[in-house]
């Protein structure tokens, strides 16, 4: 449930990444004519910036931390206090506050959803820390050390939501979901270590699922009315993927280098949680269990836009937001025992 809230509230970090692109535009200090020998003393220079890898790089990547830029250091570090500040203000008043209150509480609820919810923390725990670190780079944090504060500030956001469900009497803080998040960061953190090639990235596609006329009142009651929030809630209407780029696991393949093979997961037929029964707010009981819950996994092609070549730094922007979400592409499927392609799946 955690996971509903968090994704509703997803764009504003979007805010962290147009705000270090707007300031990318300023001139960055220029890598020096000549670079001293290691044995040179005589000169340093501590703003060092190395060049756009392949003039795709979304943010020119810093040899060393720039000591003179405190006011963008101070900007970043006050923009995410005030997305988690205006985020847990939101989500007191929009959702918890119609929710009685209880003593701090674990919840174990890795049974549910047919796991969807877990993916959706992955995703989310993997793009918000993606962006955070873009930020912490524009700032004037080194690629490592903005992996580290980008994971670990994907992790203290999600934090703040699971312990706030925590002291709800409805839920409880998931140690299932606090994995999920800490892999989703970790999955960003570790690969910006390892020089910033994702090799493998985690993304979301949205395909609408059709529920029959009797149960159109369970779906817009428990996964929204719009188009918008049930991109956001349908568990039934998403698939996750991992997305795998070829030409960085075989570098010899001669493979365009946006290339990618996904492989994704999707739960169909929920109506609840832990099965398909439910009491609606007349007290009415409904048992729908003739609704079967199917499990559905996908092979399918991609491409990691953010390995397409563009010196335009709007476009660059855009691949980059874009590329938390799979392309449309032929894709295989199994489910039920059985393997079907389409010719196109979203």
């Amino acid at each position: 449930m955690a996971y509903y809230k968090i994704l509703n509230i997803l764009p504003a970090c979007l805010v962290l990444l147009l705000m270090s692109y707007s300031a990318s535009a300023q001139s960055l200090p220029a890598l020096p004519q000549k670079i001293p020998a290691s044995g040179d003393t005589t000169r340093k220079d501590t703003n060092q910036v190395r060049p756009n890898a392949g003039n795709w790089t979304l943010i020119p990547i810093r040899e060393t931390p720039c000591l003179s830029c405190n006011g963008r250091k101070w900007a970043v570090a006050g923009g995410h206090l005030a997305i988690w500040g205006a985020s847990f203000y939101t989500l007191n008043k929009a959702w918890y506050k119609d929710y009685p209150k209880s003593d701090f509480h674990f919840f174990n609820d890795n049974a549910e959803w047919l796991q969807m919810d877990k993916l959706g923390h992955l995703w989310t725990a993997y793009q918000m820390s993606r962006v955070s670190g873009v930020a912490w780079q524009w700032a004037g944090f080194t690629r490592q050390q903005a992996a580290w504060l980008g994971g670990l500030s994907g992790v203290a956001y999600q934090s703040i939501i699971e312990i706030q469900d925590g002291f709800s009497a409805e839920w409880g803080f998931s140690w299932g979901d606090m994995t999920a998040n800490m892999a989703g960061s970790a999955l960003y953190t570790v690969q910006e270590l390892l020089g910033g090639d994702h090799k493998i990235q985690v993304k979301l596609s949205y395909s609408p699922y059709t529920y029959s006329d009797d149960m159109k009142a369970r779906r817009d009651a428990f996964f929204g009315k719009s188009v918008q929030e049930r991109i956001l809630k349908d568990y039934n209407s998403q698939t996750y993927w991992l997305s795998a780029n070829l030409r960085s696991f075989i570098p010899a393949s001669g493979l365009p280098k946006w290339l990618n093979v996904s492989v994704g997961y999707s739960g169909k037929g929920m109506l609840g949680g832990m099965d398909n029964t439910w009491t609606d707010k007349e007290g009415m009981e409904h048992d729908r269990s003739d609704i079967r819950r199917t499990r559905h996994f996908y092979l399918s092609a991609d491409v990691d836009l953010t390995k397409i070549r563009t010196n335009n730094k709007i476009l660059r922007t855009v691949f980059y937001v874009l590329n938390a979400v799979k392309i449309p592409a032929p894709t295989l499927e199994l489910s039920q025992g059985k393997l079907r392609g389409h010719w196109l799946y979203f």
